[in-house]
């Protein structure tokens, strides 16, 4: 049975029988949270579990040359396009070795991971 609209109620206003409540589960009604793909192990985990990653390209000219800096976004409040990473010294050496970051945020150039690096604690040349 469908959503059907109550009776004498305001308008908008629906009595749902038997539906499950999207804010809270995703379609299939199995997980509570969204789920994200890490780009090193291309495993899927919840979105908090997950540290998000986005490119540094504000205020880079077209003819600027180098490579582009790779931020940590903790928080998950940066702006941009971002990729997903288990915060593991493993996952981000998969992702560097198939230059997963790049591809994941659809870079062009090179991208410079010591910022990720840094907050993961990872020594990377």
């Amino acid at each position: 049975m469908g959503p059907r609209r109550e009776c004498g109620g305001p308008i908008g206003s629906w009595d749902v029988v038997g539906a499950v409540d999207l804010s809270v589960a995703d379609r299939t009604g199995l997980r509570a949270e969204p789920s994200r793909t890490c780009v090193g192990c291309r495993g899927s985990d919840s979105w908090s579990a997950l540290l998000r990653v986005v490119a540094a390209t504000d205020g880079r000219d077209a003819d600027q040359h180098g490579p582009i800096p790779i931020h940590p976004d903790p928080r998950h409040r940066m702006p941009g396009r971002g990729a997903w990473l288990h915060p593991s010294p493993d996952c981000f050496e998969l992702a560097v070795r198939r230059k997963a970051f790049a591809r994941a945020l659809r870079l062009q150039a090179a991208v410079d991971v010591s910022a990720v690096a840094r907050q993961l604690g990872v020594q990377h040349a």
